[in-house]
């Protein structure tokens, strides 16, 4: 990669997220956390994604969370060992999808379930119906 091509990159993931953000109004972000790959250059370069990204989320002024690898398999799948295939299995059937999305997607779509419980996993979704005891929730 030339030297005049990565700022051309984080700059197009800049302006679009931005556009993305402007078009669908979200009220927070969440991403995952950097990991070491055994490529360091790899490892910078999706630093550097990562940073364009945080930064079209803190110029729109919303809040971003981040979440490592292993919180969201275990929120999504039950552990932080689970292969690719079965976060993309999991991501289908959580969001009752006609078929599993491709990795990235899935990797992309766990995070925000991740994120929409609260970082927690799913023990604490509420599947039942809330029961009533005359006219009352309990």
């Amino acid at each position: 990669m030339s030297s005049g091509e990565l700022p051309e990159r984080l700059k197009i993931i800049l302006r679009d997220l931005g556009t993305l953000i402007a078009a669908h109004a979200p009220s927070e972000v969440a991403i995952e956390k950097v990991f070491v790959n055994v490529n360091p250059h790899s490892t910078l370069l999706l630093g550097q994604a990562r940073g364009a990204a945080i930064s079209a989320a803190v110029l729109a002024e919303l809040p971003v969370s981040e979440y490592t690898a292993l919180q969201i398999k275990q929120a999504v799948v039950g552990h932080g060992q689970a292969a690719k295939e079965q976060v993309q299995e999991m991501v289908r059937r959580l969001l009752a999808l006609p078929a599993a999305p491709s990795a990235d997607a899935a990797d992309a779509l766990a995070c925000a379930i991740c994120h929409a419980h609260g970082g927690q996993g799913l023990r604490g979704l509420v599947i039942s119906k809330p029961r009533q005891r005359r006219g009352r929730l309990r």
